[in-house]
């Protein structure tokens, strides 16, 4: 197959904390990152961001003009009850009624996340996810958001990388609350995220609406460096704990004896274990069999060596190649592949590795219905030249990854969108606004767009559902 079908989604990802800015305005509380990135060392903050709070109208209109149909937004939960419990802000809810308004008449679909990361800071400081009664507060917070959206919106994923949370929040430490090597407060957090997941599903069934609703994982190949034994073990030891763990959670309603096995043998080599409390087997069972779709974030893959010391982890947040160091105890390290390039970041560009998931999805998880790839792109030191982004390379990276969904999709695989990072250049979590994703430029000086090669590539894929060589686009 070398063509999509006529109703394939071509849309850009955003996130709430990482696009809108307005963080004082309009009645929003504070969410954890906030806080966190407050902090003296912190050279960057989300206050302002991308300005799309007030510049959204603009952005969807770029979108519309470059073909651009579907987007991601998330709803930040402190804009809309600002404390996390209690009071609705009014004036949140009008800004995403007017966003979600503004999307439709743009033709572009709005594709809404409830929890891209940013929970409000008096949850956050109360424990998080490791508090069992954030999860009844995230139902209700669902509950407001369907009852206010879910007459317009048609999808809705309950989370953004539950795993993106877990690990680098209490394993590399680059997220709030800033804990490295404490698996087992990861898997804590994954397992009671796999829970409120279940039950916002069952919330939404219940209200009888037109839409659909998943979760977006965030999906990374795991590979042996070599066909030694030990590093067959470190592959599939990592590929359990990031990846089988919540995807058998979330489409077969379990954890199975295997994987309940593999994370337990891992937590007793780090010292701690998990809890599964009354009734959540029940849910996560229940859930599995109405789930509509997955939302697929793929990237890069890793390639795992053994490794018996203990853990140690460098982040490399500043786009110095090859500063990356990844090794957890009891599962393995991560390391370079001599065959594969990375970005500036050490990031593999392996996109083999999104076809294998796919094919993986299908063979494995056979009850899913179909996916969605909610986020892929390419990080880039972009290039501002006389008001233009020849931006090249990042086209070539998401060539090659339709290369592979194309495939996928000519074996069977159901896939029904995807949705580049990012639609505009955004804050980048552990990297401020050096590492530009978007389709379209921003000059975070004066907030002014400017539509880069990739957008003007884009929107010629989008036009005629195929893919096209990036010299024969005039830019």
């Amino acid at each position: 197959m070398n063509k999509f079908e006529n109703d394939f989604i071509f849309g850009g990802a955003t996130a709430a904390f990482q696009v809108e800015g307005a963080a004082k305005e309009d009645g929003r509380g504070p969410c954890c990152w906030d806080e966190y990135l407050d902090r003296p060392e912190s050279t960057f903050n989300g206050d302002v961001a991308s300005d799309f709070y007030h510049k959204y109208k603009e952005d969807l209109e770029l979108s519309n003009k470059f073909g651009i149909n579907g987007i991601r937004i998330s709803i930040s939960w402190s804009r809309v009850i600002p404390d996390g419990v209690g009071e609705v802000n009014p004036k949140g809810i009008k800004f995403y009624n007017d966003l979600i308004d503004e999307c439709l008449k743009n033709n572009v679909e709005p594709f809404v996340t409830l929890h891209h990361f940013d929970t409000p800071l008096s949850l956050f400081k109360d424990g998080d996810w490791l508090n069992r009664k954030t999860i009844d507060h995230f139902i209700n917070f669902a509950k407001v958001c369907f009852e206010n959206f879910g007459d317009r919106v048609s999808k809705w994923a309950t989370f953004n990388e539950p795993w993106s949370v877990a690990q680098n929040g209490y394993i590399i430490g680059n997220f709030p609350p800033s804990i490295k090597y404490d698996i087992p407060k990861a898997v804590q957090t994954m397992h009671n995220m796999m829970v409120a997941h279940a039950k916002t599903i069952e919330l939404y069934k219940s209200m009888n609406l037109k839409g659909e609703i998943g979760i977006v994982h965030t999906l990374e190949g795991k590979c042996p460096i070599t066909d030694l034994e030990e590093d067959k073990r470190a592959a599939y030891l990592d590929d359990t704990l990031a990846n089988k763990f919540m995807l058998d959670a979330c489409f077969k309603g379990e954890y199975s004896e295997e994987t309940l096995e593999t994370v337990n043998t891992i937590l007793s080599k780090n010292n701690g274990s998990f809890t599964i409390y009354d009734g959540d087997l029940d849910v996560i069972k229940s859930a599995a069999s109405k789930i509509d779709f997955l939302g697929m974030n793929y990237y890069s893959s890793h390639f795992l060596k053994a490794y018996e010391g203990e853990s140690k982890i460098h982040h490399n947040g500043t786009g110095e190649k090859g500063t990356s160091i990844f090794a957890l105890k009891g599962i393995g390290a991560r390391v370079s592949n001599p065959e594969v390039e990375t970005t500036d970041w050490d990031w593999p560009i392996y996109p083999q590795g999104l076809y294998d998931m796919l094919t993986r999805i299908k063979r494995d998880y056979p009850n899913y219905k179909k996916i969605y790839i909610a986020e892929n792109g390419m990080g880039y030191k972009d290039d501002f030249v006389d008001g233009k982004i020849d931006d090249t390379p990042r086209i070539e990276y998401i060539k090659k990854h339709f290369n592979y969904i194309l495939k996928a999709i000519s074996e069977g695989v159901v896939v029904k969108g995807y949705y580049v990072w990012s639609l505009i250049d955004v804050l980048s979590w552990s990297n401020g606004y050096n590492k530009r994703y978007g389709l379209f430029y921003v000059d975070f000086n004066n907030q002014n767009r400017y539509a880069k090669k990739s957008a003007y590539w884009m929107k010629k894929v989008a036009e005629t559902k195929q893919l096209v060589d990036p010299s024969e686009i005039e830019y």
